[in-house]
Formats: C-alpha cells, structure tokens, sequence
C-alpha cells in the first residue's frame, strides 16, 4: 500500500504544478472574482512545495509548524472566494480574516488548542455550508454564466468527503499501516480529481 500511496501522491504533484502552469497561462482572462480559484490553488501549491523543499534544501524533517498556516490560509482564500461569489457583505469577509489571523496568533503564540486538527474540521465545515450554498444559487440561477461550476462542485465534494473521512480516522484508535495508507491514498485520490477539475475548466476557458 506504501507504493501505491507514492505513486498517487506524485500523480498529485504533477496535476497540482499542471494545474499552477496552466492557471498562470489564463489568469489575464480571469474576471475579478474566478481569479480568487487560482489564488486558493497556488497558496496550496506554496504550502506543498515548503512541505518538499524544507527537508531536502534546508534538512528540516519537521514540517508541522506549517499546517496551522495551512489551515488559515485555506479557511480565509476559500471562504473569501465563496463570500465574494454569494455577494455578501464586506463586513462577513473580514470575520472570516480575523477568525483565520485569531487561530495562528492562538494556536502559534499559545498553542492553542493543542490540537490544531479540531480547527481543520471547523474550518472543512464551514467552507462546505458556503460552497453548498454557492452550488445552489448557481445551479438556480441558469442564467448566470458559471464557468467554475465543475470546480465549485468538486471543492465541495473533496471537503465532504475529506471530512468524513477525518472523522472516521479519528474513530478507529489503532490503525494498521495498511489502513492508514489507505486513508492517506483515499484523501489523495479526492485531491486528484479536485486538481483535474481545475485543469478541465482553465482548459476549456475563453475569452
């Protein structure tokens, strides 16, 4: 299973720079609120590339310092991309700012909570009620043009589906190594298609 959790995990890494190349190459075409997509994908690209090139450029092995920047900065570019798209008022995308800038300063400054996973679930949640409610409106309103339709529907089936299975991980007290590839090579696959979902859509984009 360790195998085949390598060989998805470096398919990933191709799709995400794909993704990033392609993205690039379309971003002048991008209206002011699809530009926030290529801005969520390439904060997730920075992180992964850190998540590479501290242990080999720099021999840092410890790399989880990083993941409450991670959470932060997912929870505030998504639901600010979502918030923009609902038109809501400005006043609820600086919450979402000051909720995300209030985590790193608890969870780096005090540690708090210890358990930086509880912030993920909350953060998944919440980013799945906003891109649920966006699917909704968009799929009712025909008349708009949704040229990221397919990657609306994606983000929200990758969090659903991811944070069922962090739950279900956290339920089972001893897993197996077998079982945790497993997990890992599931959540993987989800990121997969999220990915081939970007491409398909800068693909397809037009002036």
């Amino acid at each position: 299973m360790a195998g085949l959790y390598k060989a998805i995990l470096f398919l990933n890494y191709a799709l995400l720079l794909s993704v990033i190349l392609l993205g690039a190459a379309k971003y002048r075409i991008l209206n002011h609120k699809e530009k926030q997509y290529f801005h969520c994908i390439a904060f997730l690209f920075f992180i992964e590339l850190l998540n590479l090139a501290l242990p080999y450029i720099f021999r840092l092995n410890d790399t989880s310092f990083l993941y409450p920047l991670y959470i932060a900065g997912e929870f505030f570019l998504l639901t600010g991309l979502f918030i923009r798209k609902l038109d809501l008022p400005k006043s609820v995308l600086g919450g979402t700012a000051l909720i995300a800038a209030g985590f790193m300063i608890s969870k780096y400054g005090f540690d708090y909570p210890g358990n930086a996973d509880i912030a993920k679930v909350v953060s998944n949640i919440i980013i799945i009620c906003l891109s649920g409610f966006t699917l909704i409106r968009e799929i009712k309103n025909t008349s708009l043009q949704n040229r990221f339709l397919l990657v609306d529907a994606s983000i929200f089936f990758y969090y659903s589906v991811s944070v069922f299975i962090f739950i279900i991980q956290h339920q089972i007290a001893n897993l197996s190594e077998n079982d945790y590839y497993i997990i890992l090579s599931a959540n993987n696959i989800l990121s997969s298609i999220l990915y081939c979902s970007f491409l398909y859509t800068f693909f397809k984009l037009k002036k």
